[in-house]
């Protein structure tokens, strides 16, 4: 499903990705952990096709795809979701407003029918649901007062409304407690466990991962993805920290 190529990336001069590659499967969870600097956020940025973001070198390969070819909602529409660290308020635009939006913009680009007013707030009432969180909370705008754990929330009710193929979650679980982290890891099993999705989960610590459990463990450290493993490694790495491990 994604194939990153020897990719080298770098915002305003300063080199952050050098040489990553990495190979991610359809029905694989994939964990990235490493110090803070290794480039993982960058990683995520750059799939994401955030501006800024410079590739000097390398290649991604999504869903048979030139991925580095498309523009940022060109992937969207191709079936990837970029999950932020800090979710981003906007003031003015309500939630049902905005997710019905995105959803069949992405759908008109497929060649897809739009979901009419019902059907969406149909979908929409189900994720929120799922996830626990109050359908008025759908009506206000897109993060204005929300808590940490709020925001982390209504992103994965975005995430289940648009239903991609490749999810790459950026510390989904920063600022969640023990109940929320409870239920945003359920839901991204709910949402992403199947057999054509993949899920790149990118954290600094297990305890997301004792609720999405991983196939696959990497740490990232000096931008290139210096050991794999399964999720032993993650424990690993919790008890020992990155001694020894991180160049």
């Amino acid at each position: 499903m994604l194939k990153i190529n020897n990719l080298h990336a770098e915002i305003d001069g300063k080199e952050i990705l050098k040489g990553l590659s990495l190979t991610v499967n359809a029905g694989e969870v994939h964990a990235i952990m490493g110090p803070n600097g290794a480039g993982k956020s960058t990683l995520g940025y750059v799939l994401g096709g955030r501006p800024g973001y410079e590739v000097t070198q390398g290649s991604v390969e999504f869903a048979g795809q030139d991925l580095l070819e498309m523009a940022p909602n060109e992937r969207a529409a191709a079936g990837l979701f970029l999950g932020f660290q800090y979710p981003v308020e906007i003031p003015g635009v309500s939630n049902v407003q905005f997710l019905r939006e995105a959803l069949n913009a992405q759908r008109g680009q497929r060649g897809e029918k739009p979901l009419s007013g019902g059907e969406f707030l149909k979908l929409a009432r189900a994720q929120a649901e799922s996830l626990s969180m109050e359908y008025d909370m759908l009506k206000r705008p897109v993060n204005v007062g929300f808590s940490g754990g709020e925001k982390k929330r209504n992103e994965m009710v975005q995430m289940g409304i648009v239903a991609p193929k490749l999810a790459i979650l950026d510390e989904t679980d920063s600022g969640l407690d023990i109940d929320a982290l409870r239920i945003v890891g359920d839901g991204i099993n709910r949402i992403m466990r199947a057999p054509d999705k993949a899920v790149i989960l990118i954290t600094h610590y297990q305890r997301l991962l004792d609720y999405v459990q991983p196939d696959f463990v990497h740490v990232l450290s000096g931008g290139r993805i210096i050991r794999s493993g399964g999720p032993e490694l993650a424990a690993q790495l919790e008890a020992d920290g990155y001694v020894g491990i991180a160049a």
